[in-house]
Order: C-alpha cells, then sequence, then structure tokens
C-alpha cells in the first residue's frame, strides 16, 4: 500500500468524519488536485458554507426593516451577542455571564488589563513568554507606559532553558515562587504561536494565583483547537481571536472571559460605554451607569451584527462536532503528520513531539521559510503558513484537514528537500 494510499485509508476509517464539505476550500493551482491542502487554519481558518446565507438575511432585515431592525429582525439586533454566549461559553469552559463577544483580540486585553493590571509598590511586573506574539509584546509594553513604568524593568521575559524550544511548567513556577510578590500579572498564550506548544494552564493559573498576582490568559491559538476549562482552572480573565481555528473570517470580533468572582464585584474598575450598562436602562440615556454582573460590563459598545453573524455560524459547527471529538482527531492527524515530516531532509521539528504539549500545528525550522512555503503552494497546492526567518508552521485543523492533506504536505516537503521520500507499509 503506497502512502497515498494509507492516507485515503485512514479518512475512510477515521471515527471522526471531516466536516470538508461545511467549508470553502480554495481551489489548488496545476490542476493535480481541485482542492488546497489547507494547514494554515492557525492563521485563518477557512469559511463555513452558512456564513454567506446569515449574512444574507442581516442585510435583507437591515433593508427591510431599517432602524427596526435592533427589535424585529429575525435575529434582533439589540441582543444579538447574546446569541454567542452560550456556545462560546461551552467552546471554552465558562459559565455563560463570563463570556461576552466584543471587538478584537489586542483590544480585549487591552480592555482586561484595564481592569487587572494595577501595579502597586513592589508589586509592578508583568510576566510574559519571549516567543509571545508581537501584538501581545507591544500591549502590556504600552500599558507599563501608561502606568510610568519602564517597560524594560516591568516587563518579564520568559526564555526556555538553553538549547531548548518550549518552557518547562517548573521554570514558571519557580520564578513565581521565587519572585511572585514582584509580579502583578502573568500574561502567557495558551498555545504558543510560533512552536505550537500548549501550555499547562490550569497548573500555571495555580502558581500565578498562588503568588499573588492575576493571571490572564490569551487564546488565540487555543480556543476552538484545545479543549478548555476556564472556570475550573480559576483564570482571572483570557481573551481570544475567532479567525483563526474559529473559522469566523479576516478580522472576526473576539471573545473575552471574565471570571464570575470579577464580574459580580462592583469595585473592579473598568472603561465604560453605554452597552456596559444593564439593558433595562440602557435606552435612558442616562449619565449613570449600572454595570450587569456579567462580562458584559466591560462591553463598550452595541455589536457589530454583520461582523457578528459569521461567529454564530462557527460556534454552531463547533457545538455540534464536540470538542473532545475534534481534539481527539487533531492528535490522530497531527501524530501522522509529523511522524511523516520526520523524514524530510533539513528541517527541524520545533513543536513538541507529546501528543498533549501541542495543538493542532507542527512547526519546522528551515532554510528560506518564506520560499518554501511558496513553493509549496505552487508545486502542489499545500497551503502552509511562514513565520520568518526561519518556521513554517503546518497546521491540520480537523473541521476541515485530511489524512491526506497531511499526506500531500509531507510529500511535497520531501520533494522540495530531497528527504525520504515517499513510505508506504
Amino acid at each position: 500500500m503506497t502512502a497515498e494510499q494509507e492516507a485515503l485509508r485512514l479518512d475512510e476509517t477515521d471515527p471522526l468524519p471531516t466536516r470538508r464539505g461545511e467549508f470553502l476550500v480554495p481551489p489548488a493551482p496545476g490542476g493535480t488536485y481541485a482542492e488546497s491542502a489547507y494547514l494554515a487554519g492557525n492563521s485563518l481558518g477557512l469559511q463555513p458554507r452558512t456564513v454567506a446565507g446569515l449574512l444574507r438575511e442581516e442585510l435583507e432585515d437591515w433593508a427591510g426593516l431599517g432602524v427596526e431592525g435592533h427589535t424585529r429582525a429575525r435575529r434582533p439586533w439589540v441582543d444579538y451577542h447574546e446569541l454567542l454566549r452560550e456556545p462560546a461559553a461551552r467552546l471554552v469552559g465558562a459559565l455563560p455571564h463570563e463570556v461576552v463577544a466584543m471587538n478584537t483580540l489586542t483590544v480585549n486585553l487591552h480592555m482586561m488589563m484595564a481592569s487587572f493590571y494595577r501595579p502597586a509598590g513592589t508589586r509592578t511586573r508583568i510576566v510574559i513568554e519571549d516567543s509571545a506574539f508581537p501584538s501581545d509584546s507591544y500591549a502590556v509594553a504600552s500599558q507599563a507606559v501608561h502606568h510610568g513604568l519602564d517597560p524594560a524593568q516591568t516587563v518579564v521575559r520568559l526564555r526556555p532553558r538553553d538549547g531548548e524550544e518550549h518552557l518547562r511548567t517548573e521554570d514558571v513556577a519557580d520564578l513565581l515562587e521565587r519572585e511572585g510578590d514582584r509580579v502583578a500579572l502573568l500574561l502567557l498564550g495558551g498555545v504558543n504561536y510560533l512552536t505550537g506548544q500548549l501550555m499547562d494552564i490550569p497548573e500555571i493559573t495555580k502558581a500565578g494565583r498562588a503568588a499573588g498576582a492575576v493571571v490572564g490568559w490569551d487564546l488565540a491559538h487555543a480556543a476552538g483547537n484545545v479543549p478548555l476549562r476556564l472556570h475550573d482552572w480559576d483564570v482571572d480573565f483570557a481573551a481570544w481571536c475567532t479567525y483563526k481555528y474559529l473559522n469566523s473570517g479576516p478580522g472576526a470580533v473576539a471573545g473575552c472571559f471574565v471570571h464570575e468572582r470579577h464580574v459580580r464585584d462592583a469595585s473592579v474598575p473598568r472603561l465604560s460605554g453605554w452597552w456596559g450598562t444593564e439593558r433595562a436602562v440602557r435606552f435612558r440615556m442616562e449619565p449613570g451607569i449600572r454595570p450587569p454582573a456579567s462580562a458584559d460590563a466591560w462591553q463598550v459598545s452595541n455589536p457589530p451584527i454583520l461582523a457578528l453573524a459569521p461567529v454564530l455560524a462557527s460556534l454552531e459547527i463547533f457545538d455540534r462536532a464536540g470538542m473532545a471529538a475534534l481534539r481527539a482527531k487533531s492528535e490522530r492527524l497531527t501524530g501522522y503528520l509529523a511522524a511523516r515530516l520526520a523524514g524530510a531532509r533539513g528541517v527541524r521539528m520545533i513543536t513538541p513531539a507529546d501528543p498533549a504539549a501541542r495543538g493542532a500545528q507542527l512547526s519546522i525550522r528551515v532554510p528560506d521559510a518564506g520560499g518554501l512555503v511558496a513553493r509549496l503552494a505552487a508545486a502542489a497546492g499545500v497551503i502552509a503558513d511562514a513565520r520568518e526567518p526561519d518556521v513554517v508552521r503546518f497546521a491540520p485543523v480537523p473541521l476541515y484537514c485530511t489524512f491526506h492533506d497531511c499526506h500531500r504536505a509531507a510529500a511535497a516537503l520531501d520533494a522540495l528537500t530531497g528527504g525520504t521520500g515517499e513510505r508506504s507499509r
């Protein structure tokens, strides 16, 4: 049996059939295959086929109802964000009143830090990982400046041990035990964008809170990728985008979690806007604010309906598929691809080998990452993602990626790098 035949057999017999047909997959150049092998969902997910219909309905309601659509649309706009509350809560392991769909990821991180980064005395430091996404680095540095602090002294960047690619949980805990009385905020990525490492969120959260720090998580690469239990793990806050694994479109509306111990605490400071007051008094146009005991209290503006409709479409797919089943398939796909990539010449895997310590992503170091990604697309219709100068990321997203997609990626990489060639069994 050839490697391609084996991949097709695995697709036919997998306990979770692909939902590829529910998405629009870009065509592949060259004519060998009709569709691309799309392994870039960790950068931008594919469009669900239901999105166009939902958007069309909102446009029709706008055309036919005008302002009355706020109360008379098929999905009344005034409460539209509430349609996302329960499915979003199920996705991240939260109580419904702990989540809200609003803004974009970095805006939400700033909104959260406005409430929860409160430097005082010697407790001023913000701890992030050295390989944090640049936007997070910019955000925490600007927060330090906003409080009159020097980012070079305030922001602590955690680095792996010499010769290693990943942070060890025990090293994070050791830092917090030694210097925790100076840490005001611990803000890490749940899944590292560069290496694909899945952090031990519950253990690190426990260590951070024991040290007296506020613990927040950037879940850009974790939401829709790995199962989460934010409420049970006692996370203070979290934020995530929805355009990667959640397939809600470029620049889509993001999500935010605030633990109920904070949403019920009226003394927590926050930046406020008119959608952050109780609905019963929102339209009285009074100057006083009455924030609800929910994450809605952090919502400053009315929901952008045309931007929320794709998020609603995506969450409905996740509700039907189930994160536990998706995670199991993710491990099967990623494990298969990891084994196939092991034969590529001149590449080095920087994603953890342990399936439990990674999401649906495999990162390799290669010379000229951007050039290799371009050649993969042109030669084989394989869409991957480059992070300059030397990292290529493959994301076998279980909703729409197949074993055959993974085979195509591995075979193309073999051909372009002079690897060990197609394997058969």
